[in-house]
């Protein structure tokens, strides 16, 4: 018997990372990019805990350290560059605030992908416009035309979903703005950067910058905070617009990567949220990732989730012989606790940047037990199962 058809949309990490684990359990797998072609560069995301397990079951460890940013450490400095603080990468085993493995997110997607493509359909350039599901299938119409039917669709595309604003709902039901924003983009190494993030943070707002492979470029980054968001996610203009006014007179080297913003060639900017859904799945049409459980920039753990999320998923689908409604039902069973500890974090942390006031909340104590207890829970606290007795090509 042959596999099920399982669409995948998206094409940066959940969604080549499940579509790794989905051909290994046997499944003929398409992946759909709206993007013309993978996306470089990106923020720079970690490994943590059960994640680099993930990563080392794929067979994918050396291939990933050899990818990394190789950053040995974080300062916290003061406008003349004081260190106030020092992170190192050694901390916690390599699972602190800056974890052995840092790796730029699109390096990452293009591991994955490398190790994909031969055994999975990759179409870019297109995306889903239309699909019905039944009983035994989902009818799905494509924006460039074509139409098939699928087994199982899965959205990992991303914090904006198009997939889970067309089958469960629009966004502003799910998505939770946490009161920043976040920007980030690449700048000549000009600073005398080496292998150590630097960040300034004053009232409300921040600046960094970080070491990337490619010694002579940087990756500059901000956080302000933001009661609200109105700026849309496409509109590039309007969102450099927002950031030089809001970082406007942010003391340290702010004004000369600011300088940088009208050449850079991988701006972002978007607002710090989370997704925050009582299902991850409607029928045959489940989610992954940012899609799913967006657990924002503020955990440091939106790629462990996007990892352990998409071995769970292929191989509970799997051990339940491709039954969607077990085998999503398993799925969100193993990774809730483990999904809400890490939003939880996130939603702490960003707390914990916010401008004190009156009617604030109070900054949380990190150094409390039961911190530990909840890092702990953030980091390791899944199972990883052996699935033994179900495919494993």
């Amino acid at each position: 018997m042959t596999g099920p058809r399982v669409l995948v949309a998206g094409a940066s990490i959940a969604g080549p990372a499940l579509a790794y684990w989905l051909r290994r359990r046997g499944a003929e797998v398409t992946v759909v990019e709206r993007a013309p072609e993978l996306r470089p560069g990106g923020q720079a995301v970690d490994a943590r805990g059960v994640a680099k397990e993930v990563i080392e079951r794929m067979g994918l460890d050396t291939a990933v350290r050899a990818a990394c940013t190789d950053t040995a450490g974080a300062y916290t400095v003061d406008a003349n560059g004081k260190v106030l603080e020092t992170f190192s990468a050694d901390d916690d085993g390599g699972d602190g605030f800056i974890a052995d493995i840092e790796i730029l997110r699109g390096d990452l997607s293009r591991v994955l992908y490398d190790n994909t493509r031969d055994s999975v359909a990759y179409v870019f350039g297109d995306r889903i416009a239309e699909l019905a599901q039944d009983a035994d299938g989902v009818d799905v119409s494509f924006a460039g035309g074509d139409r098939r039917r699928f087994d199982l669709v899965v959205g990992a595309d991303g914090l904006h979903s198009p997939l889970r604003a067309m089958v469960f709902g629009p966004h502003e039901r799910f998505v939770r703005h946490l009161g920043h924003v976040l920007a980030f983009y690449s700048v000549p190494n000009e600073f005398g950067l080496d292998r150590w993030l630097l960040e300034y943070q004053e009232s409300g707002r921040s600046a960094l910058l970080r070491p990337i492979q490619d010694a002579t470029r940087a990756m500059a980054m901000f956080y302000f905070t933001s009661a609200d968001f109105d700026v849309d996610y496409r509109d590039i203009v309007a969102q450099k617009r927002l950031l030089r006014a809001r970082m406007a007179g942010c003391g340290w080297l702010t004004s000369d990567i600011l300088a940088h913003l009208h050449d850079t060639p991988d701006f972002y900017l978007d607002q710090v949220a989370q997704v925050v859904m009582d299902r991850w799945s409607s029928g045959r049409v489940g989610l992954l990732g940012d899609a799913a459980f967006c657990s924002s920039p503020m955990s440091g753990q939106g790629t462990g989730l996007a990892l352990v999320g998409a071995y769970l998923l292929a191989g509970e689908l799997a051990a339940a012989d491709w039954n969607p409604e077990a085998g999503f039902d398993r799925y969100e069973a193993r990774m809730r606790s483990y999904v809400e500890a890490n939003q939880e974090i996130g939603r702490l942390n960003a707390r914990s940047r916010d401008i004190p006031g009156p009617d604030a909340e109070p900054s949380p104590d990190f150094a409390g037990e039961w911190f530990t207890e909840l890092l702990e829970r953030a980091i390791n606290g899944v199972e990883l199962p052996d699935y033994a007795g179900v495919p494993n090509s």
